[in-house]
This record gives C-alpha cells, structure tokens and sequence, in this order.
C-alpha cells in the first residue's frame, strides 16, 4: 500500500468514528430521577367531624281547632303566623365515598338555634288577649350528599330527613276570663340544601351552606284539661339556615403525582 492510500484510509477510519460517536449522543436522552416528596392529590374520601356557626329564620303558623274554654278568643279556622330569626350552630359528622370527580357520601348534624317570637290576639281590637309565645330551639337532619369535586374544591348538594323540636304557648290575663297552657312538640320534615368545602389541607376542610327545611302540622292543646280544649294546628311551617362549617377528615391518603 501506498503512503498516500495508508493516509486516506486512517483519514477515513477516523471519520467513521467521530460520526458514530454523535449519533450516539444525539441518541442519549437526559433521565431525571423522580422526586420522593411530590405534591398530594386532594382525597375527599373518609370520615369527618366538625362544627357550624351562622344564622335561621323560621316561619311559625299556628290555627285554632277547637275552643271550649273560657279563656281563649279564637274560633276554630282562626290563626297566626309570625316570623322569627337568631343564632344557629352546632355539629355534623358523615363519610364520603369518592370515584373520580364525584364524591357521595350521608351527613348528620344537630344544632341549636333561638328562633322565638311573641304576639298578642288582635281578634277583638287592640287589645292585649291571649299572648301567644313560641319557640324553636334545635333540631336535627340526616342527609345524603352529592358532590363533584374540582382539585381542592367541593360543590355539593344534600337533601334528606330533617326535624325539629318546637313549642308553643298561650297566656291570657285579661278578667274576667284568665287562663294559660303550653306544649312542645317534635316535629319531623324534610330539608335540602348546596355547599362548598375547601380542603386546606389533607385533613382540614372548611366551607359555606345554605339549607331549607319544611315540617308536619302537629295538634298543640295549650289548656289544662278542667279547662276545656283550647286546641290549634301548629308547626314550623318552614325553617332556612346558613352557616360557616370546619371539619377535620381522618385518614386521609396520600396519593403521590408525577
């Protein structure tokens, strides 16, 4: 061989190799180890506790029934119906299932409230007969709940079981005919209401809620019995309520997210 073929032939090998080598570079791609702490995805799933704060009106109706006494100026067909506001808290506990975006679940709550009002039987002028006071002072709901989730937020509605208990009372200190009585009652309906909750984080989740309640008549004898009947037909004819809510969520998995 000679000199001037050995050198084109090492000229060439060379080549050969540089362009072999740059194929393999271009080739690599770069590997990034995964991280061992990564952001966790919100789980609605599991069992809560918490409490509400916030405020209910109530609208109260009552109707005479009956009047053998004395004392009471209604007829039978003759009522009331009078609004009343004031504070309402308690608790809630439920578990939610979770599958994808849509989380169901059933809720419990019970709570007090100071919803009253006081109204004197205009049925024969302004006068001041038959002072009629009532309350309603807690009650209770059992409710499913459907919800879709959105990250870190939760809308849902609820609806279900509601009751309350309620009382209503009568005063008359006008001679010559004078006379009282009183009764309470628990009163069972139904209620619905819309949400959100916020998952601050995997465990804390706080949220707003609007709910609406309507309840059964129940008959309310409000003398004693030497008295005679004075009976009415009485309910919380419809109760609302909005409330701030905290809740602490147990065991709540941690999904990892890559």
């Amino acid at each position: 061989m000679t000199r001037s073929k050995l050198v084109a032939t090492l000229a060439f090998t060379a080549a050969l190799g540089v362009g072999a080598a740059s194929a393999a570079d271009l080739g690599m791609r770069p590997y990034a180890k995964a991280p061992l702490f990564a952001d966790p995805i919100f789980n609605w799933a599991g069992f809560y506790v918490g409490g509400n704060v916030g405020g209910a009106w109530t609208t109260e109706q009552w109707v005479n029934s009956a009047n053998t006494t004395a004392f009471g100026d209604l007829s039978p067909g003759q009522g009331f119906r009078q609004h009343g506001s004031g504070v309402f808290g308690g608790g809630q506990m439920g578990y939610n299932w979770q599958a994808s975006n849509f989380v169901f679940g059933l809720e419990g709550t019970i709570a007090g409230l100071d919803n009253r009002g006081t109204l004197f039987n205009t049925a024969f002028g302004a006068g001041r007969d038959d002072q009629f006071s009532w309350r309603t002072n807690w009650m209770a709901t059992i409710t499913g709940r459907l919800g879709y989730a959105v990250t870190n937020n939760l809308f849902y509605v609820k609806g279900g079981y509601a009751g309350a208990n309620n009382r209503l009372s009568v005063v008359d200190s006008t001679p010559p005919a004078t006379g009282s009585g009183s009764q309470t009652q628990w009163h069972s309906g139904w209620t619905f209401g819309a949400g959100w909750e916020y998952g601050i984080t995997q465990n804390w989740i706080v949220g707003l809620e609007y709910d609406y309640a309507a309840f059964q008549n129940k008959s309310y004898q409000l003398s004693g019995p030497a008295a005679g009947l004075y009976t009415f037909d009485a309910k919380p004819r419809d109760m609302q309520w909005a409330v701030v809510r905290v809740s602490y969520k147990f065991g709540a998995p941690l999904v990892a997210r890559y």
